[in-house]
């Protein structure tokens, strides 16, 4: 069976809601984030050297990264996949295709870097410290938030707002499979942001996915996709 090594709290979620979409039998091995640094577990590392999650196996194979699980899945167990699903890939060499080769790879290779800076610089000075480097911290960190990462993160919100004014999901008129990819993302810029009522269309893509019921039963099995310590805003 499908083995799913999933970490609390983190971007394997969108890999259970997938599975789920396409009725695929999987167990869950759930991994626990350190209390005190939040970080994965080494046991990890002893699946996939890079000790991250989602990592799958599969028919003895280990699989790493989001992007690359979403495609293997969506080519192993998709291609008979019948209604809304007979689309998660495109045909290929159409607008839908291309739109979503694009948002497979926004979704790690651009956002997720702005918000993952956003969640560091603003938990930072939270972290114990010597009192005397902590306004210091907290001065360095609002400037570097400021000036660098939420002009970044609101540029993002706002392309992706104006681009869901258009489209229902990410690559067009169907979900395909740039819509999983970018599900935790969505979720986490809109946490990240100091406006998220700016971006209706951003919460309405959330809303359309979160009233699935596989993703319910995702969220059943799994837990949600963001904890406390990473919705804190600056």
């Amino acid at each position: 069976m499908l083995i799913v090594h999933h970490l609390e709290y983190s971007r394997s979620q969108r890999i259970l809601w997938l599975l789920e979409e396409l009725k695929v039998p999987y167990e869950i091995k759930l991994y626990k984030r350190d209390p005190k640094t939040r970080l994965a577990p080494p046991e990890l590392k002893d699946i996939h050297p890079l000790g991250k999650s989602p990592v799958i196996e599969d028919n003895g194979e280990i699989i790493a990264e989001s992007g690359a699980i979403i495609e293997y899945l969506v080519e192993t167990y998709g291609r008979d996949a019948e209604g809304e699903l007979a689309r998660l890939q495109p045909r290929v060499g159409s607008k839908a295709h291309r739109q979503c080769r694009f948002w497979m790879h926004y979704a790690e290779g651009s956002l997720m870097n702005w918000l993952v800076m956003k969640l560091v610089f603003t938990t930072i000075p939270t972290q114990p410290m010597p009192f005397f480097v902590r306004p210091i911290a907290r001065e360095l960190c609002k400037t570097v938030l400021a000036k660098l990462v939420d002009p970044n993160v609101n540029n993002a919100l706002a392309f992706m707002e104006s681009h869901l004014s258009d489209n229902t999901w990410f690559a067009g008129d169907d979900i395909t499979m740039a819509d999983f990819q970018m599900s935790f993302a969505v979720i986490a810029a809109l946490f990240r942001s100091t406006e998220p009522s700016k971006y209706p269309n951003l919460h309405a893509f959330k809303d359309r996915i979160e009233a699935r019921a596989a993703y319910k039963r995702a969220l059943k099995k799994g837990g949600p996709p963001l904890a406390d310590f990473q919705t804190a805003r600056a």
